[in-house]
């Protein structure tokens, strides 16, 4: 089932995946948690985006950052789910070399990009409470331009490096990868030559946007934390305050939490069984676009009234239709 050992001139060009092989012979029971997961992640994210657009007061940056976490998140989930899912039901776990580094690229890209629109969330907020006379004068779209801009150029530079130092290695013993997408340090493991370049292009990105983004995303918060507790509210709303952005920082800390650790146990050598490392991967990405409809969705007033608002008119649009096949007299 394995491709042979072709030799040092020679590097495979197909690679398998065994991302739970304590499971494998369970792997199937694993598609229907995965697949209803995975559809829940349409649905809430894709509902929201529909919200969104649809409610001319909610095209302010907050609720267009909003919106763009909950495309980037299907994208990310799409990038690795459908062909995971093929895998576990089918044994559909072949990739090319080009398929798989294609589809790290957009993974980590894809999730870069979430960790710089949850600093852009953090900062808004922070603007928005702590600076709310300048808010319309700092945070408009012209800025919300630049930082799009901004977070395409930084996470898409990075990346593309990350994944042409991969591209030129020589991959010439195992070809299986152990993870169920093609993640950078599960793919760069298997290479012949010199990994050196690549684990430090690792640490690189972890220091780039986990070193970088979560010091201001927890100042941006206690910067919050501390305007609320001290001004004059209502004891309801600062318990309110404190409670929304305890979730939130809770939410993100997951996110990068498991991310660093997925993506540095093999830079640092640090074992991790391949099932649990597998799993992690997965949560790394399925958990924030699984709850992030909630907490920016469901939980956000607004939004939450925009949406019985379009159902509302929805049922109205239904009820002036006028009835099909009645009789004529």
């Amino acid at each position: 089932m394995l491709d042979g050992s072709p030799g040092h001139n020679l590097s495979h060009s197909t690679f398998i995946f065994r991302g739970f092989p304590e499971l494998h012979r369970y792997r199937r029971l694993l598609v229907l948690p995965f697949s209803a997961t995975y559809l829940l992640v349409l649905l809430g994210n894709s509902l929201l985006v529909y919200v969104i657009c649809n409610m001319e007061h909610l095209h302010s940056p907050m609720y267009l950052l909003i919106c763009s976490l909950c495309v980037v998140d299907i994208l990310a989930a799409t990038a690795i789910f459908p062909s995971m899912l093929l895998s576990l039901l089918f044994d559909m776990d072949k990739i090319s070399l080009a398929s798989c580094l294609t589809q790290m690229f957009f993974t980590h890209f894809l999730s870069s990009l979430e960790s710089t629109l949850l600093l852009a969330m953090a900062l808004d907020r922070y603007v928005a409470i702590c600076q709310p006379l300048r808010y319309a004068r700092i945070i408009n779209f012209s800025m919300l331009v630049r930082l799009l801009v901004f977070t395409f150029v930084r996470s898409s530079s990075i990346m593309a490096t990350l994944v042409g130092l991969a591209s030129s290695l020589t991959f010439c013993g195992s070809n299986t990868i152990q993870h169920c997408y093609c993640d950078h340090m599960a793919l760069v493991s298997l290479a012949c030559d010199s990994t050196e370049k690549n684990s430090a292009a690792g640490l690189a990105v972890i220091i780039c946007f986990v070193g970088m983004d979560i010091p201001l995303i927890l100042f941006s918060y206690a910067k919050i934390l501390s305007v609320v507790s001290r001004a004059s509210v209502a004891s309801e709303d600062r318990w309110k305050a404190f409670h929304t952005c305890g979730t939130h920082l809770m939410v993100m800390m997951c996110f990068y939490l498991v991310g660093s650790v997925t993506f540095l146990s093999r830079n640092l050598n640090i074992y991790i069984p391949a099932d649990v490392n597998t799993f992690m991967g997965v949560m790394y990405i399925l958990f924030p676009a699984t709850v992030n409809p909630i907490i920016y969705g469901v939980r956000t007033t607004e939004i939450r009234n925009g949406f019985f608002k379009l159902c509302k008119i929805r049922v109205k649009k239904l009820t002036k239709v006028s009835p099909v096949g009645k009789r004529q007299t």
